[in-house]
């Protein structure tokens, strides 16, 4: 019995970073990140001709292809989507799981802006401040 949830525990550990995995961490030759702040992260990316990502996940971003394209993001299950990219046209893409193909017969360059949930600000500062001045 024992044994049975030590592996599970293993297997869960294993399975939760797969999850939620970093693509500048995952496929650092296709993902650079530009900039990283408690706001957004930009990353730029870079495909050649008919090369596939690895599984990664992002946050809630807005898409803005340098290039114009057409790329199949493949989903967990293998189901897919093909999305015609139009360069500065940007597109939101809700948060989630995929793998991105480049299924052009030339490079294609995005950046995407990545959303980060703002962290909650205590409002103990503010009430202190507004008490002192009155």
């Amino acid at each position: 019995m024992r044994r049975l949830l030590y592996l599970s525990l293993f297997v869960f550990a294993c399975a939760v970073p797969a999850l939620a995995q970093d693509p500048a961490k995952v496929d650092p030759d296709h993902y650079k990140v530009a900039i990283n702040n408690a706001s957004v992260r930009v990353l730029k990316i870079h495909y050649g001709p008919h090369e596939k990502s690895k599984m990664h996940y992002h946050p809630n971003s807005v898409a803005i292809p340098l290039t114009s394209g057409k790329v199949i993001f493949w989903l967990p299950g293998g189901k897919h989507t093909e999305v015609d990219m139009v360069a500065g046209q940007a597109m939101w893409t809700a948060a989630g799981r995929h793998n991105p193909e480049n299924a052009s017969d030339s490079d294609m360059d995005v950046i995407l802006v990545e959303m980060k949930t703002p962290k909650k600000r205590t409002t103990t500062n503010t009430a202190n401040k507004n008490a002192n001045t009155q």
